[in-house]
């Protein structure tokens, strides 16, 4: 029986589910411009003690190939190796996610930790079925983007929602899939990707005034409800409303 916890052909600290926990949180928390990542950053995203993160972070730095670039008190970056194999784990991650909503109809604040547990296991093949099944998706139910094979991920302009301007149209692009609570109530206001929005003026220290929809049907966020939404730009509305 195969090993689980490795693909064929891994060896030493990259064989395991951890690694690719801590590959995935390292690539999500560097962002765009590949800013380093702290310890503590890390502890908070895995929900671990920061000496954990130390030792961890010192293997991968001299795994062959090096998963990471490490200085202690400097933060952690990925290496050329470690960027492809966390965008490998992404992929799957959001291939599942697509493929557990859209065929087996699981609610869109259920799928993240379904996926959680079934990405590091799926073979290469499995990975070509369900994106073939799926139609190539490009973005997963929460408006992600899909890394494509080779590991190239389209870049996209989005704003929190909280700062982005009252009367400017807006999309929502993605939002969270962290707190299945927060997916609840956003699926309650109808707040998907690809929902047109509009903030009104209102008091933005306490809450938003929001607009959804062609029928403008107003909403007030708190928020921390608004920190799980970014928006992009509306094309196809001009700045007069929707």
């Amino acid at each position: 029986m195969q090993n689980k916890t490795a693909r064929p052909g891994r060896t030493g600290p990259g064989n395991s589910e951890s690694t690719d926990d801590y590959l995935k949180a390292i690539l999500e928390l560097s962002g765009p411009e590949d800013n380093p990542v702290s310890n503590s950053a890390l502890a908070e995203r895995l929900g671990i003690r920061a000496p954990s993160v130390s030792g961890m972070l010192q293997k991968l730095s001299v795994a062959r190939p090096s998963f990471v670039h490490y200085q202690r008190h400097h933060g952690v970056r990925l290496s050329p190796s470690g960027r492809k194999r966390a965008l490998e784990v992404v992929r799957h991650h959001r291939l599942l996610e697509r493929f557990l909503h859209d065929v087996l109809d699981y609610s869109w604040e259920e799928v993240h930790e379904e996926a959680e547990r079934l990405e590091h296991f799926i073979s290469e093949k499995l990975e070509d079925r369900i994106a073939a099944k799926l139609g190539d998706p490009k973005t997963d139910p929460h408006g992600h983007p899909i890394p494509e094979k080779g590991g190239a991920v389209k870049n996209r302009r989005e704003t929190p929602l909280s700062m982005w301007a009252c009367g400017i149209p807006a999309v929502v692009s993605s939002v969270s899939d962290r707190d299945p609570a927060s997916l609840r109530e956003l699926a309650r206001l109808g707040l998907r990707p690809g929902v047109k929005i509009i903030l009104d003026p209102g008091v933005r220290n306490a809450s938003l005034l929001l607009r959804i929809g062609s029928g403008g049907i107003s909403v007030r966020l708190n928020r921390k409800l608004a920190a799980e939404i970014y928006v992009s730009p509306d094309s196809t509305e001009s700045s007069r409303g929707l």
